[in-house]
């Protein structure tokens, strides 16, 4: 039985950034509004800009005026809550400052939660300077935000500095999908429910799909994303958890223990795409100039301004290989620019094994069952039902969906922020929501093997217009196995 242990402080580095505007500070004030925070829990804000505690509370007061919902808003919560705020300007690269930092947040005896939003670069002296300010001992925990490491070995050496001062205990890896509601829901869906787990294996399931399909480009996000590309940006994390939760065995209980070891035996399983198959099982693409919202909109090259070869799409084909899943192909596709903002999961069952229909008109296709994350969050099965009438020329059939809408069946519930749940955990010392060493480390394995293997065959990304399903060699990737994207 998992025994929380909530902190009495926390502490939020890149508090003036723009992930602290839009996500952290409205999470922390959804937290405290719903009466969810420690009641003295006390918030210090650092980031390299000066601020004094006033001026801070101005600047948080502006964000949650821009970015909170205007049926979140109440001038008597966010007045409360600004009153937890204090703030800290911090060089993160000098040591001297930490010292300072230490006595703002003060006596972390009743407990502290870190969460550490800063540039890669920036992990070695973050850590040293906490850890030379008494900010890194039994009573505390760190939070770490992505990216961490960008290949596996920079993962090693991110992990093995906050190793030095952070047991894995005390280290919750921030994977903000983990907090969705509705990737939750993939595991209420199967291990709450009796009906699937006898047809959730490959004698009854032909493939899974899982899309994250982006309109935006670059955005504000050019210095990093060209440096990162869809591979490590959406596969390597997202991507590869979600993929987890669809595969993983039934986990012996709801706790961080039980359920990461059963996602890492997932990520020990993928095959590896060695070098030759790396053609075949994967497609990179770019995007070009095209439409996109109903507008032209530029491409990739252009809107960063320099020559790349940046993949801003990859489709990959995954195998499993363990006895549940084997000979089961799990596609995955994401990328920027595509034709419509969506993450879902498509899981495709295997055709029945006769049907008598087969000459009575209407064509039988297979149950899928679609799992769509965002922006609508639903669970959809699609089934076959006969059509009315009084069919004297047969039985014509139809596929039909069956849907649970959670938006509309928890109309009455706040949807909450997914940092809101990530947060709350954080504070409260509950890592089942958070990503565990092993689970990162197996993940960058299997994909610098993909890089390589672009690497070994030169492999450039294809063009794609903007406002597309990406490459046309994405359709042949599943097509090749007589497959067809759930695009619909």
């Amino acid at each position: 039985m998992h025994v929380r242990t909530p902190v009495a402080k926390l502490l939020l580095f890149g508090a003036t950034g723009d992930l602290a505007q839009r996500m952290l500070l409205p999470s922390l004030y959804g937290l405290h509004a719903d009466g969810l925070l420690p009641d003295g829990l006390t918030i210090t804000a650092t980031a390299r800009s000066e601020h004094s505690d006033a001026s801070f509370r101005k600047f948080a007061k502006q964000a949650l005026d821009e970015f909170l919902p205007a049926d979140r808003k109440d001038e008597k919560a966010a007045k409360s809550f600004l009153e937890r705020l204090q703030y800290q300007a911090l060089d993160a690269t000098d040591l001297a400052h930490y010292k300072q930092l230490a006595e703002k947040v003060g006596d972390v005896s009743g407990g502290l939660a870190i969460f550490l939003s800063t540039a890669p670069s920036l992990f070695e002296p973050v850590i040293r300077g906490l850890e030379s300010a008494g900010l890194a001992g039994e009573t505390v925990r760190i939070g770490l935000e992505k990216p961490l490491g960008y290949d596996l070995a920079s993962s090693k050496e991110i992990n093995d500095t906050v190793a030095s001062a952070f047991p894995e205990e005390r280290t919750f890896r921030i994977d903000h999908y983990l907090g969705k509601e509705t990737v939750q829901n993939i595991l209420a869906l199967r291990f709450g429910n009796s009906f699937f787990e006898p047809v959730w294996n490959a004698r009854g399931i032909d493939n899974v799909q899982i899309t994250i399909a982006e309109t935006v480009g670059l955005e504000e996000r050019a210095a990093y994303y060209d440096g990162a590309g869809a591979l490590r940006d959406m596969v390597a994390n997202h991507m590869l958890q979600l993929l987890a939760l669809i595969a993983m065995e039934p986990p012996a209980r709801f706790d961080g223990t039980a359920i990461r070891d059963e996602k890492a035996k997932v990520f020990r399983s993928l095959r590896a795409i060695e070098p030759a198959d790396a053609p075949q099982m994967s497609v990179t693409g770019q995007y070009a100039a095209g439409a996109s919202g109903g507008e032209i909109v530029k491409g990739y090259i252009d809107e960063l301004g320099k020559p790349s070869t940046t993949e801003t799409f990859v489709a990959i084909k995954a195998h499993v290989d363990n006895w549940r899943w084997q000979g089961v192909p799990f596609y995955l596709r994401t990328g920027k620019r595509m034709t419509t903002r969506r993450s879902e999961i498509a899981i495709q069952f295997k055709p029945v094994p006769h049907s008598m229909f087969s000459n009575r008109g209407g064509l039988l296709q297979p149950n899928v069952l679609v799992i769509r994350l965002q922006p609508e969050e639903y669970v959809q099965l699609l089934v076959m039902a006969k059509e009315p009438g009084l069919d004297r020329d047969g039985i014509r059939l139809r596929e039909v969906p069956l849907n649970l809408s959670l938006d509309s069946e928890f109309a009455g519930t706040r949807r909450r922020i997914a940092y809101e749940r990530l947060l709350l955990d954080l504070i409260e010392g509950d890592q089942t929501l958070f990503v565990r060493r092993d689970e990162v480390e197996a993940q960058w394995s299997w994909i610098d093997a993909i890089r390589a293997g672009w690497v070994a065959n030169d492999m450039k990304p294809k063009n794609y217009a903007s406002g597309s399903w990406g490459p046309s060699a994405a359709i042949a990737l599943t097509e090749r196995d007589g497959v067809t994207w759930q695009d619909d």
